[in-house]
């Protein structure tokens, strides 16, 4: 049997990110569909609020136990303000000598927290580092702004990522292909002709900058799913089809005086929104658990989804692991061109706009053959997501062995 050890990034701190969870869960649950011991770490960021603090670290751990991860769930936090900056590891609920031990008996880290802890990618066999945020990973690297520690192998989820189409570095990185993953036997097809309204989950105004350089000078340009959004503002002017939002928005339960301006500027939007034609719900209400975040997309009729601007920069050719739960779901998905893929399909189930018409017109194909749309989306995760297939290309890579090819292409 193979040991896996996933590294993953601010799941327990986010108790409401019911999405984010699945980013990771898929490869968790997938890589134990393959057969795989799977271990769960993660890097705990002390709370302010110590009660706050419990509650959420409470809930993540019954979810854990629910998914039978108890006792195979490594949580720490880094220390380094009472040790001269050097960083001292401490793990909660188990000792540092047991986290170790099972680090090293492991055959694999596969590694999601860029910035990790050099130590504990010591302590592991094998690491390979998964980039789920295409182009932008590399724009870090290489302009200085992240520093991400070696690994044995490089995996990907953006297609253009090491090639020619790429508008940016590859950081002199062997990097291999991999796909979003997604456990079709949790995400079944869910068809109903009465659903009604296109959806997706997103953040909105989440600090979320890029320090670019133009003309020599160091300029910050804003990199949120708001800024992608409000491009298309005017979409439910011109189509008969419901659009809803779930938005992780600021505008309840502000906490102090710059969280109250940003609650504000939320609030503003959130009206802007609606005047437009928008339906707007708060993702924690409808999306906030991974329960929750499955039922809303399966009630759903379908997606439609803008893309964040560095995408649209970096031409990454990259889809959202959201966009790939409704297509596993049988909801065909309308979503920004993020640039030329090798693989992805358009016309039929996935359908990805440049502009404002061909948004609309995309929607309107898909309400005028709405059950062959479902079928074909369902299909295109089949294909290409399907998670066992996805996660032994990705364990073949990472361990060394062959073939490594991507599964689904001909």
């Amino acid at each position: 049997m193979i040991t896996v050890v996933l590294s993953v990034y601010k799941v327990a701190s986010f108790p409401d990110g019911g999405g984010h969870f699945w980013v990771y869960l898929q490869y968790a649950l997938g890589l134990r569909r393959l057969g795989c011991e799977v271990y769960w770490l993660e890097q705990l960021r002390p709370a302010r609020d110590r009660e706050r603090e419990a509650r959420t670290l409470s809930t993540f751990l019954e979810r854990m136990k629910q998914l039978g991860f108890e006792g195979r769930t490594l949580l720490y936090t880094v220390d380094r303000e009472r040790h001269g900056g050097a960083a001292v590891l401490r793990f909660i609920g188990c000792t540092r000598a047991h986290a170790e031990t099972v680090l090293r008996r492991a055959d694999l880290m596969l590694n999601f927290h860029y910035a990790i802890d050099p130590q504990l990618l010591a302590c592991a066999r094998r690491t390979a580092l998964v980039d789920i945020d295409p182009g932008l990973l590399q724009f870090w690297i290489s302009t200085g702004q992240l520093v991400v520690p070696s690994h044995d192998c490089y995996l990907t989820t953006g297609d253009t990522v090491g090639t020619a189409q790429a508008r940016f570095p590859d950081c002199g990185l062997p990097w291999i292909h991999i796909r979003p993953p997604v456990c079709l036997d949790l995400w079944p097809f869910t068809y109903d002709a009465e659903s009604e309204v296109f959806t997706t989950v997103s953040s909105w105004s989440s600090a979320s900058w890029l320090k670019m350089d133009q003309g020599g000078q160091t300029v910050l340009v804003d990199n949120t799913k708001r800024v992608a959004f409000l491009d298309f503002l005017d979409l439910p002017r011109h189509t008969s089809q419901p659009l809803e939002l779930a938005l992780y928005l600021t505008d309840r339960d502000p906490d102090g005086q710059a969280r109250r301006k940003q609650a504000d500027a939320d609030a503003a939007d959130r009206a802007r929104l609606e005047r437009h034609g928008w339906c707007v719900r708060d993702s924690r209400d409808v999306a906030g658990s991974p329960e929750s975040y499955r039922g809303y997309i399966q009630r759903s009729r379908g997606e439609f989804s803008a893309a964040k601007p560095s995408c649209m920069a970096f031409q990454n050719a990259w889809v959202s692991d959201r966009t790939v739960c409704y297509l596993a779901s049988g909801k065909p998905a309308v979503v920004q061109d993020t640039g030329a893929s090798s693989y992805l399909p358009d016309g039929e189930g996935l359908l990805r706009f440049t502009s404002l018409e061909e948004a609309v017109d995309a929607l309107a194909q898909i309400n005028g053959a709405y059950l062959r749309h479902c079928r074909t989306a369902r299909e295109i995760a089949e294909t290409h997501f399907d998670a066992p297939r996805v996660l032994e290309t990705a364990l073949n890579a990472a361990l060394g062995l062959s073939p490594v090819a991507q599964p689904g292409i001909s």
